[in-house]
């Protein structure tokens, strides 16, 4: 089973525990799924706001991402699918953490 997925589940449950326990879970699933560098998903959800679009883009610059955005049936949100190699599981998590300090209203899946 792909990492993402199990990425996915944890994300969506983080409002339910507290952060560090969270990452805390995330980063063994990520190890015993995985074998590291290993290329993997992110995927992130916005409002249409272009500068939220360019900021989630802009944290993965010279990684050698490969980015796609697809808007939603009304317009209304973006979803950004984000295929990088990351090092560990650790870069995973701080690419999550960093892109929920920095972009306001983002949904990580």
């Amino acid at each position: 089973m792909s990492s993402c997925i199990f990425a996915s589940q944890f994300i969506k449950m983080q409002s339910q525990n507290n952060s560090e326990e969270f990452y805390s879970k995330l980063k063994i699933q990520l190890y015993e799924t995985s074998s590291w560098p290993s290329t993997y998903l992110f995927k992130f959800i916005v409002t249409s706001d272009q500068k939220k679009i360019d900021k989630i883009e802009s944290v993965f610059n010279n990684m050698g991402a490969v980015i796609h955005s697809t808007a939603s049936k009304k317009g209304t949100y973006v979803s950004v699918s984000i295929n990088v190699v990351m090092e560990n599981p650790e870069k995973v998590i701080e690419k999550y953490q960093q892109i929920s300090r920095e972009v306001e209203g983002v949904i990580s899946l």
